[in-house]
């Protein structure tokens, strides 16, 4: 139970509600042993009767008496029952969210580095899956087994003081039960740490299948992913026969046992009361009731034991991503005041997953309120500059630096907060346009909404709309189409009103009148704003106070428009032929 140990500081949270539960849980099984008692002091008083020949009436009243006591001790202890499962069962509930904020959490401030290393329905698989198996620990398995250890201390307690002999020959079952559970338990933990990990396979891939089935039906592989996702869940069945056969031995397991401990509570009980040993009938019938008392306690060290096991594979699994450590930190926990200016000095940068180097020795500076553009081929590490301006990764050669000072001293979320950026792939969410809109600003008005709208070019098309405004996205977007998705990411930029604005090849999608429009608006947003625009057209760039070109990662030429167009070189090449492209339409 080591990596279930990470949960302790959930105890101690609710440590109140914890405590009051065991209490009652103690209370409700003292409540509960009244009844062998009384129906042990009613066979009793049966059995004097006929020894003494005593009224009927005085044992029609002891009767009825015990009758009533009975069934007042047993509303009580289910009512103490009730109580119980409503305290422990609802603490494991709150574990449950509070776990699942803070894996959560965690996840959000995870770097991008770990998203390509890992998929995203294995991550979706531990944050539900995994978690629902903790929770089920952290109550049911936590409730059972304090439930079975009251239970346990108090009715040995009981039956010690009827007969000590009787009892040690009652218990003889248990340590063989108790090696059988352990035995059991070991494998039990090593089939759902397996069954969890195909869960996770499954997961990952039906979220792939489902977000990319629009290419599949294109291309007509429907029936060779099926054919896929059968024999993963072939594989995933498999596994959880496994683990069900064995957890199947349990049931029949502890019925046995207990089975067994009644004839041994019979045969050694009755040699006892003909030997003189016990006084009374009665008490064997206590014994009785006392074993079977036991039996769903017992019962449940399977079934708890089970639980134990899977939650104990599923906090692997979370312990596994809870203790990767970012890789961007937050090192400066003060207010930091963002103004705009941005420098690169001497810049290279290699990613870690690829090894690739995206940037060699790049250097330039953007003054607050002018606007860089940026243009080369694919490839030549354009979006890797506003990548590193947002700080989702970090350079280890050369400086970057905001308003003079390097980023990794600036606080994160300052930072972050500062930028408006719109990438090069426009992600919507499953939500109304306004709210898409409104992801920039969460407090902006209705105005605010279709003002940023207009201003990107995308409100006569979303005024088309049957619900408008409220129109409901499908994953990702789908609803609209690709220069609408871009436009409204435009949108959800410049709405937010921040001190600098990247534009990562955003109009990509749009016709040139569209763009045309589209740049018009941004040379009045971007008044007293620093721009970046990385695009692979010339129209996108020309009016920005520095362009520079970039080819496998190298600046192999910089300056303003009319510079670079008397130049020879990349730019004046990439000018006029676009110039003629569009004489041509």
């Amino acid at each position: 139970m080591k990596e279930l140990q990470y949960l302790n500081k959930y105890f101690i949270k609710y440590k109140y509600r914890f405590l009051l539960g065991i209490i009652i849980t103690i209370v409700a099984q003292i409540f509960r042993l009244f009844t062998p008692k009384l129906i042990s002091k009613s066979f009793k008083a049966i059995e004097d009767f006929h020894k003494t020949n005593a009224s009927n009436d005085i044992i029609k009243n002891q009767l009825i008496e015990n009758v009533l006591l009975i069934i007042g001790t047993t509303i009580i202890a289910g009512i103490l029952t009730f109580l119980m499962r409503q305290t422990l069962i609802v603490m494991s509930r709150h574990v449950e969210f509070d776990l699942k904020n803070e894996v959560f959490k965690h996840y959000e401030v995870l770097d991008q580095n770990f998203y390509k290393q890992n998929r995203t329905g294995d991550l979706m698989s531990r944050i539900s899956e995994d978690v629902a198996k903790v929770r089920m620990y952290v109550g049911p398995a936590v409730m059972y087994t304090i439930n079975t250890l009251i239970t346990f201390t108090i009715v040995i307690i009981y039956m010690y003081n009827v007969s000590p002999r009787l009892t040690l020959y009652t218990l003889l079952p248990l340590p063989v039960l108790s090696f059988i559970i352990f035995k059991l338990s070991v494998e039990i933990n090593k089939r759902s740490t397996i069954f969890q990990q195909y869960l996770s396979k499954i997961s990952s891939y039906t979220q792939e299948v489902f977000s990319g089935i629009r290419v599949i039906k294109a291309y007509g592989l429907e029936k060779q992913h099926q054919n896929n996702i059968i024999d993963l869940a072939k594989e995933s069945k498999s596994k959880s026969m496994s683990l069900a056969n064995v957890q199947s031995f349990f049931g029949p397991l502890m019925v046995t046992l207990i089975g067994v401990s009644n004839l041994v509570v019979i045969y050694f009980g009755g040699m006892m009361y003909i030997n003189g040993e016990i006084d009374s009938i009665g008490k064997i019938a206590e014994f009785i009731l006392y074993v079977n008392m036991l039996t769903w306690p017992v019962a449940t060290i399977g079934w708890v034991s089970s639980l134990v096991q899977e939650a104990e594979a599923s906090q692997k699994r979370l312990n596994e991503f809870l203790k990767v450590e970012p890789e961007i930190k937050n090192t400066n926990p003060n207010h930091s005041v963002i103004k705009g200016e941005i420098e690169f000095k001497n810049v290279s940068f290699t990613y870690d997953d690829t090894n690739i180097e995206a940037l060699k020795d790049v250097s330039f500076k953007v003054a607050k309120g002018q606007t860089l553009a940026i243009l080369g081929k694919t490839g030549s590490g354009k979006s890797s500059i506003l990548t590193l301006i947002t700080r989702m990764h970090d350079v280890k050669i050369g400086k970057i630096l905001m308003d003079g000072i390097p980023l990794a001293e600036l606080n994160l979320y300052d930072l972050r907060n500062s930028i408006g950026i719109v990438p090069q792939d426009a992600f919507l969410f499953s939500d109304s346009i306004k709210n898409n809109i409104k992801f920039g600003k969460e407090n902006a008005t209705d105005e605010e909404v279709f003002e940023a709208a207009r201003k990107s070019v995308v409100h006569d098309n979303i005024i088309q709309f049957n619900q408008q405004y409220e129109t409901i996205l499908g994953e990702r977007g789908i609803t609209l189409s690709g220069g609408q998705k871009q436009r409204v990411s435009i949108a959800r930029a410049i709405i937010k009103n921040p001190e600098i604005l990247l534009f990562d090849d955003c109009l990509s999608a749009v016709d040139t009148e569209t763009e045309e429009q589209i740049l018009n608006n941004l040379l009045e947003i971007s008044k007293n704003k620093t721009t970046i625009i990385v695009s692979h057209r010339v129209s996108s760039a020309k009016n920005a106070d520095l362009i520079i070109i970039l080819e496998e990662g190298k600046i192999i030429q910089q300056g303003s428009h009319n510079q670079l167009v008397n130049q020879e070189g990349y730019y004046k090449e990439l000018y006029y032929k676009q110039l003629s492209e569009k004489e041509v339409e």
